[in-house]
């Protein structure tokens, strides 16, 4: 029943979505996610993440069939669009088989087969959607939201010492090496966050059930309430606000050279074509979950995790895409989220609740901060500075100290009974 409620809505906020964007004259996520069934997908390598995700409900014998066909099915779309002169995209193959899946699970299984088989293929389409849906979200924001709130972002920025345009100055001095390696790395997030989603899911398959808690479900969850804030703190970034980028709609044409001008901000017009997505760092908040999740694989995992995570911050400070102030936000945002759906997992005790209205409060105290304080925290630097950092090291310091809680008090209840001593017997005369 819970994961019928949960189709369902999901359904409906597509729905509505797909109603919005129609609204705006462009195709919403089902139709984009449906287009790609014969068309050129625009992304290729999610489609096939999508499909690794759903083939770990399968054996080995049926994942090498569900590959073998989807693969089979990409080279003959490529020689047709080979033949006609279009674009050579893949990912057909991969979408053509997910489906597949799921007419074989309404049509040939039955009972927990069945569930468990629906349960791979929605959770293959919804990695896919989330991707649509955000790309309808940021559609939105541009048309919605005029003005931006860049100015007051800046300036409350000057308390952390401006770090998107330190940041910027590393990056261009590193070019063409670092600026390759980044934008690597800053582009497949999604697809990283898939293989960390395989490595936990890996024992699917054997057990016949999907475990309680894994990276997937927080990562939809951050991309679903993420652009929610969006629309209440529409930012473009300093490349567009104070970079070439913005063209005539930037302030000025200072980022990463000269740092933002000081002085009473306000409100600026912008394009309605840029995404207002800054308000939190999204790409900060999956990059902190991805760390998190890592935190329990193998070594090189592990390294890969913080290497992730390491370049993704990098990346959208280096690139002006965010402010350090949005990460600081971001963060907060990805541990109390994070945290939530620890929590309903693993059922929600008081120390949950206790965690998630505290992270939900410094969330909203940053956003308020950012919005009506940027001055004072510009002519306060060394009171302000330090105030995000510490508000952001009480969140961080409260996740780890109830989620190591948690983590042993579920290892005491897993710990199997020491073995009774043998009873001595009887010696035979």
């Amino acid at each position: 029943m819970l994961w019928t409620a949960a189709g369902v809505v999901t359904l409906g906020f597509l729905v509505a979505l797909e109603i919005a964007a129609r609204h705006y004259g462009v195709r919403g996520p089902i139709s984009n996610q449906a287009r790609e069934v014969l068309f050129a997908p625009r992304s290729g390598p999610l489609l096939y993440a999508g499909l690794a995700l759903t083939m770990v409900v399968l054996t080995w014998r049926q994942r090498l069939v569900a590959a073998g066909a989807a693969i089979g099915v990409d080279v003959v779309f490529l020689l047709v669009r080979w033949v006609v002169g279009a674009d050579p995209n893949f990912g057909n193959g991969a979408l053509w088989v997910v489906l597949g899946c799921a007419v074989l699970a309404v049509t040939r299984r039955t009972g927990g087969e069945r569930t468990l088989l629906l349960k791979g293929t929605g959770l293959g389409l919804l990695l896919v959607a989330g991707h649509k849906t955000g790309d309808t979200w940021l559609l939105i924001t541009s048309e919605t939201r005029k003005t931006v709130l860049d100015p007051y972002v800046a300036t409350a920025d000057q308390a952390l010492g401006n770090p998107s345009w330190l940041v910027g100055r590393f990056v261009e001095a590193t070019e063409p090496v670092g600026g390759h390696v980044l934008h690597l790395v800053y582009g497949q997030l999604p697809l990283a966050a898939a293989l960390v989603g395989l490595y936990q899911l890996r024992h699917v398959a054997a057990e016949r059930r999907f475990p309680s808690h894994h990276l997937v479900r927080t990562f939809l969850v951050i991309g679903l309430l993420g652009p929610a804030v969006y629309m209440i703190f529409p930012v473009v970034g300093p490349v567009f606000a104070y970079g070439a980028e913005g063209g005539q709609w930037a302030v000025a044409n200072l980022w990463p050279g000269t740092p933002p001008p000081t002085g009473a901000p306000h409100a600026i017009p912008f394009d309605d074509v840029t995404p207002r997505n800054c308000m939190p760092s999204l790409h900060t908040a999956w990059a902190t979950t991805l760390f998190i999740h890592s935190r329990k694989g193998s070594r090189p995992m592990r390294y890969a995790g913080t290497f992730w995570l390491v370049a993704t911050l990098t990346a959208t400070l280096g690139f002006g895409y965010h402010y350090g102030a949005d990460l600081v936000a971001g963060v907060v945002f990805a541990l109390t989220v994070e945290a939530a759906m620890r929590a309903f997992a693993r059922g929600w005790d008081r120390a949950a609740v206790r965690l998630v209205a505290y992270g939900t409060t410094v969330f909203a105290v940053l956003l308020v901060s950012y919005r009506y304080l940027p001055v004072e925290m510009a002519e306060h630097p060394w009171a302000a500075g330090p105030l995000l950092v510490l508000a952001l090291a009480s969140v961080i310091l409260g996740y780890v100290r109830t989620t190591g809680r948690w983590d042993s008090a579920a290892g005491a209840v897993r710990q199997p009974e020491p073995p009774r001593p043998a009873e001595p017997q009887p010696e035979l005369v």
